[in-house]
């Protein structure tokens, strides 16, 4: 068997996360047993929930355990199956974590599902064909629920789950506009994901400055939010919300270290009548499929064109995790294992 090289959780972070907080480890993968199989990960998907899990608070899932595989989302190929329904050579997505290999009991429901790499690359499966562009697709279709002609507004424009935001709003005839950081990063928005505007939140460093910035770029106010950030800039959102306008909040990425983040007026709920819904994309995995299929066909189409950030190799995962949480990625950030 193939030996196995894999990032565990070693201790947690207090404040700011660290390298240190990991530890690299080598194994043996085990004989398969029935039911089982084997998957080589091309592709190890990171994404900024993985923060909070490494924290032992009360949150909306079980902390990651300290000494185990940090958990994530894989894409890779079958090397060997003991279950009927999966072959070798076949490309699978699950969630193998931070691991060159995962052993899978392919009996579980959810647990390995097979993809089509025809027209769609592999990797776009962790991302915009993934649990990112489904969370974008849960959040606009179920909560946000525009209208053509409605402006909506999402931060983290330029990353995974904002990208497919912006395709799938506009599909839907909508005014969108982004948040990002950096002039790249907008002209990106702007240019090559077809946003209407985009802000650079590094040239609005407050809320009344953002707030500001939102009028110029939202002239008839804001229909809907989706929200991965928080901070000042949801206190500058809600100041430009319409009424009864709808929010979906996503991620509060700002306050992964473990600080609270107050909101400045959250009188502004009430004065404009504000849906403003949490939700986890895994607890409605009945709208996946429907979610999936719009999803692939816009990316099959080049009507999604998402910008990867790839690192090499497993050893890399910790630096590019830490990265990813101060925005040095450039679109969905992904290790590359083969």
């Amino acid at each position: 068997m193939p030996t196995n090289k894999q990032q565990l959780l070693d201790n947690r972070p207090t404040g700011e996360a660290q390298a240190s907080n990991f530890k690299l480890v080598t194994g043996e993968t085990p004989a398969l047993q029935d039911n089982q199989v084997l998957v080589r990960h091309h592709f190890l998907s990171l994404d900024p929930y993985m923060r909070g899990r490494m924290n032992d608070s009360k949150s909306y899932a079980q902390p990651q355990p300290l000494g185990q595989v940090m958990q994530g989302g894989t894409a890779g190929e079958v090397v060997e199956s003991r279950h009927p329904k999966f072959a070798v050579g076949d490309k699978v997505v699950g969630f193998g974590g931070w691991q060159e290999y995962s052993v899978v009991d392919a009996s579980q429901p959810g647990m390995l599902r097979k993809v089509d790499t025809t027209h769609v690359p592999l990797s776009y499966y962790l991302g915009a064909v993934g649990m990112p562009g489904v969370t974008a697709w849960y959040g606009l279709v179920k909560i946000i629920a525009p209208k053509a002609g409605d402006t909506l507004v999402v931060t983290a424009a330029s990353g995974a789950v904002g990208s497919a935001f912006g395709a799938l709003a506009k599909a839907r005839g909508c005014r969108v506009v982004g948040i990002a950081g950096g002039p790249d990063k907008c002209r990106y928005v702007t240019d090559e994901l077809g946003f209407d505007a985009c802000i650079d939140y590094r040239q609005h460093p407050d809320a009344k400055a953002m707030s500001q910035a939102l009028k110029a770029a939202c002239p008839n106010g804001i229909d809907g939010y989706f929200e991965n950030v928080g901070g000042y800039i949801l206190d500058a959102v809600l100041s430009r919300m319409n009424a009864f306008g709808r929010i979906a909040l996503c991620g509060m990425i700002a306050g992964y270290d473990g600080q609270p983040l107050p909101l400045s007026n959250p009188s502004l709920i009430l004065i404009s009548r504000l849906k403003i819904e949490g939700f986890i994309v895994s607890e409605h995995m009945e709208v996946w499929p429907e979610a999936l299929q719009e999803l692939g066909g816009l990316a099959a189409a080049g009507k999604l064109r998402p910008r990867e950030s790839i690192a090499q190799g497993i050893e890399a995962a910790p630096e590019a995790f830490l990265g990813l949480l101060k925005g040095k990625n450039f679109g969905k950030q992904l290790v590359k294992l083969v």
